[in-house]
């Protein structure tokens, strides 16, 4: 049974980790879940207090993921239509597969800002804060898919 729940647990890190880059995948709670799944063997016993926290900064990764493109947005000088239009972008693209979701959230900061005020120049600012927010809610993603994998590898040893 072991070996099952090693197997499973290090898909998920792997799929957590994939995750943090593919936008359509759920990288920390994936990542979570494969921790707790290795938890589950006899050869290894995570503390509760790491589980518990591990899936706190998860749920606040997963949501910040959503909200940072929108902050970006406002960070660049993005008016409430610029943010608004990041907001709305980031729905609709979730229907358009990764580059809708990846691109969808700059692509609604410009159509907002166009729509208050014809500036290409701060549109492209609002667009081009909405794109590192979601860089940056990748990075953090990425930095705890890094750790789960690591932590599952590091309890074999």
């Amino acid at each position: 049974m072991d070996i099952i729940l090693f197997i499973l647990g290090f898909t998920l890190l792997l799929g957590g980790l994939a995750g943090s880059i593919l936008p359509v995948i759920p990288g920390p709670p994936l990542g979570w879940a494969g921790l707790l799944l290795i938890s589950f063997t006899d050869k290894v016993t995570f503390s509760t207090q790491l589980l518990v926290i591990s899936g706190i900064v998860a749920i606040i990764i997963t949501a910040l993921d959503y909200m940072i493109p929108i902050w970006g947005t406002k960070r660049f000088g993005g008016t409430k239509a610029g943010i608004r239009g990041s907001t709305v972008g980031l729905f609709i693209g979730l229907f358009f597969g990764p580059f809708g979701i990846i691109l969808g959230p700059a692509i609604g900061a410009f159509v907002g800002e166009m729509t208050v005020k014809n500036d290409t120049q701060r549109a492209m600012r609002s667009a081009m804060g909405s794109f590192i927010g979601f860089l940056m809610g990748s990075g953090l993603k990425l930095i705890f898919g890094a750790w789960a994998l690591w932590k599952g590898a590091a309890s074999l040893f």
